[in-house]
């Protein structure tokens, strides 16, 4: 089989149920729906972290967070990154001859030596953390701390402050533009969306489409470039012979973006974990399949590695499952086990249907529940609402010896374990922010605002 071209698409805090193949009713999202009709849809994918640092480090080297020392969300001017010895699918591909770009949200390091061009990305082209991470307004008019929001090409500022609405636009280009300059050689595409990470703002073109506010707009935004690319292949003939997938990083911000699933982004329920997975190539997936097996983002290092025709590492521990099995011959996913971290805390596990928690913790400021019982069955409780930990004391039994063993692999700051199986992050002394405010420089944006995220919930009206 010739080398196929790979897309991946990776949105920002889409939840479960924000598109309209997940059961959104909020959001119109037709080109999406497309792509679940001519392709395959997870209901059980799983990202590895419930945020956006750790579950990119995660898929892109096919490891659960703690394995690679990055388990929580990285600053500007972070000292710490994606450790450089790290071998990322894109480095992976790379080497079997693909031409690699990442277009988009990078989030794994911003100093010079962890940026994408540093793991295995020919071309970058993005904004290299959350968007909420350059200069906001305060209620009070004044400004916060952080430095300018950098746009970058490659390792060099070339924008400060961007116009956010517009940004989606430019990414789509730049996505065009490298699927052009590709010729016959194939090639991996890192489609990193900004949406729907606040603050939000949309261009009004996509508000017009939207029933569900700014939110609902950012939603449109992301279909309409998904939509723009799938043109784009079929006009230039590589449909055929690319492999598009669509995903999420972590659940969405709010319950109502997840629903019928519990919990949100920073936690370990279903919703901050479980989020959309569409994969689409004509001729070779057949159309409109569901797949109902366990699957995650750090499957894909293997699956693609194998599609590309790259070798795995052997030289280090890979977490990932190969699950071309299922993409591609509806096969049992090989997966049956997941584990559940956040902040380098091993809250859960699931295996088959059960579901076993013994602590949870949210957001670094959050109270640690220690010693929890709580045990759920996902195939008939997909909300965690009811606890059946006493009634299955075996399957308690189960769970909680693969806890075990991966508290002394992985670490667990729950109990001060220390893994055996873990690697160090990328560390710089005297990191700084790649961009200093200047009061003079003529910003189009001078200060973002936060506003739509600290405001109360708004009351949808789908239209």
């Amino acid at each position: 089989m010739n080398q196929p071209n790979i897309i991946l698409i990776n949105c920002d805090d889409m939840g479960y149920a924000d598109i309209g193949s997940y059961g959104s009713k909020l959001n119109r999202t037709p080109h999406l729906d497309r792509m679940a009709r001519e392709g395959v849809r997870f209901t059980d994918f799983y990202t590895v972290s419930s945020v956006c640092s750790a579950s990119r480090a995660g898929m892109l080297t096919g490891c659960y967070p703690p394995r690679v020392g990055i388990d929580w969300v990285l600053f500007p001017g972070d000292k710490c990154g994606l450790n450089p010895s790290e071998i990322t699918i894109a480095r992976l591909l790379k080497d079997a001859g693909y031409r690699t770009k990442l277009v988009g949200k990078w989030h794994c390091g911003d100093q010079p030596e962890f940026l994408p061009t540093h793991h295995g990305f020919d071309e970058y082209f993005g904004i290299p953390y959350s968007n909420d991470m350059g200069m906001q307004a305060k209620h009070d008019g004044s400004r916060n701390a952080n430095p300018p929001l950098p746009l970058l090409r490659n390792g060099q500022v070339i924008q400060q402050q961007p116009d956010q609405a517009a940004i989606t636009e430019r990414y789509v280009d730049e996505c065009l533009q490298f699927m052009d300059a590709a010729g016959d050689q194939p090639f991996f595409l890192y489609f990193a969306h900004l949406y729907v990470h606040g603050p939000l703002f949309v261009a009004e073109q996509f508000m017009k489409q939207s029933g569900n506010g700014r939110y609902g707009g950012a939603v449109a935004a992301i279909d309409w470039a998904t939509g723009v690319i799938m043109h784009a292949l079929t006009q230039r003939g590589l449909d055929d012979n690319t492999l598009v997938i669509f995903t999420s990083d972590n659940g969405g911000t709010r319950r109502s973006e997840n629903q019928p699933l519990r919990g949100t982004k920073g936690t370990c329920w279903e919703g901050g974990h479980r989020v959309p997975c569409l994969m689409r190539w004509p001729g070779r997936i057949r159309p409109g399949r569901e797949a109902s097996g366990m699957a995650s983002a750090i499957d894909l290092y293997p699956t693609l590695a194998r599609l590309g025709g790259a070798e795995v590492p052997t030289d280090r521990a890979v977490d990932g499952m190969d699950i071309s099995g299922v993409v591609f011959d509806e096969e049992e996913s090989p997966r049956d086990t997941f584990i559940y971290h956040s902040f380098n805390h091993l809250q859960a596990v699931r295996k088959g249907p059960w579901k076993l928690f013994t602590c949870r913790k949210g957001f670094p400021n959050s109270e640690i529940e220690a010693d929890l019982r709580e045990l759920y069955n996902l195939a008939e409780d997909v909300g965690e609402t009811t606890n059946v930990y006493d009634q299955h004391p075996e399957v308690v039994a189960e769970l909680s010896a693969i806890l075990d063993d991966a508290r002394k692999d992985l670490g667990d700051l729950a109990t001060d374990t220390e893994g055996t199986g873990v690697r160090t992050p990328g560390h710089v002394e005297n990191a700084r922010p790649l961009t200093e405010y200047d009061e003079n420089h003529p910003y189009i944006i001078a200060m973002y605002d936060m506003f739509d995220r600290t405001g109360p919930e708004p009351k949808y009206i789908v239209q």
